[in-house]
């Protein structure tokens, strides 16, 4: 099978015990969890059996042996993660809002994960690598920016292909240079997976219809756009196919786009039909979102078939 390679930051988060909970005042916290949207993509991608790893940087600490630790045993290539002396692992706090929102407090550009970098390691991993997947998030400072494009342009240099994921937090859009990196990355991209609202910043076109045909038109193969519990809608040039999402009990969202993304990449690198590649998205997603911890909902394909067969039973 065709191997994939993410890169970007790797972080430990920690949330809130209660919804309307503040950072404003002491309070019960849970954690640390092992997370960062290119581990979560990769680890759930490597749960269901496509070759996947990542090039990251963690600090020598209990945070970044956590998350070796979870992504290696899902059965991803750690080879290209450093450890560096002396500085700290990412983190991410969380509250969650009475509204269902979200609010992170994030250390990434100032931890180990700032120190993201192209050694001989990550080379190597390129080197076997077919496809690169690409997190906005990820692209939160020049040096991860350039490590990001530079993994691009060695994967499509021997006819590979690029996902991307925009991904974008509003506590990392303000970053000065995040739109033309964002920019710089879509007009290498071959599947195209934003969220909601995601799709129209990235065309002039004010409408989701528009939007497509506009992005389409630029060269993009495919583009799924994720619709949260309401499932996803995948469109290429000659066909839309809307599929709804798998109805679960929600305890914690965080992390669901990322598996439904490595879901979807996974299957259409297998060759899968559109429908089938949304249909285990979906309940990848849906899955995901069933455990407190952005990696703790992630199955294995196994677990995800039988989950659909159920499903379809109940129906």
């Amino acid at each position: 099978m065709k191997k994939l390679v993410c890169a970007g930051e790797i972080l430990v988060e920690i949330m809130t015990e209660r919804i309307g909970q503040s950072f404003l005042e002491p309070g019960p916290l849970v954690g640390p969890f092992p997370s960062g949207a290119p581990a979560i993509f990769i680890g759930q991608a490597a749960a269901l059996g496509q070759p996947a790893g990542l090039i990251g940087a963690v600090g020598e600490d209990d945070f970044g042996q956590l998350n070796i630790d979870r992504l290696r045993a899902l059965g991803a290539d750690v080879s290209a993660i450093a450890t560096h002396k002396g500085h700290a692992t990412g983190t991410a706090f969380v509250t969650y809002r009475a509204d269902a929102s979200r609010h992170f407090v994030f250390n990434i550009r100032n931890s180990a994960a700032g120190l993201l970098d192209i050694d001989d390691v990550a080379r190597r991993l390129l080197a076997g690598a077919d496809h690169v997947h690409v997190m906005g998030s990820s692209l939160f400072s020049n040096k991860a920016t350039d490590v990001a494009l530079a993994a691009v342009a060695a994967v499509k240099a021997k006819g590979g292909t690029v996902s991307f994921d925009p991904n974008v937090r509003r506590e990392i859009m303000q970053d000065s240079g995040m739109r033309e990196a964002l920019d710089r990355v879509l007009v290498q991209t071959d599947v195209f997976l934003p969220s909601g609202d995601e799709l129209l910043l990235f065309s002039s076109v004010g409408d989701e219809q528009g939007a497509i045909a506009d992005l389409l038109g630029r060269g993009i193969s495919c583009i799924v756009l994720k619709k949260g519990a309401n499932g996803a809608v995948y469109h290429d040039r000659q066909s839309s196919i809307a599929m709804s999402g798998f109805a679960v009990e929600e305890v914690d969202p965080t992390g669901a786009g990322d598996c439904f993304g490595a879901a979807f990449v996974s299957m259409w690198l297998r060759g899968a039909a559109p429908v089938d590649a949304l249909r285990v998205a979906n309940a990848c997603g849906a899955l995901a979102v069933t455990r407190k911890g952005p990696m703790e909902g992630i199955h294995r394909l196994a677990e995800v078939e039988a989950f659909i067969a159920n499903a379809g039973a109940q129906a």
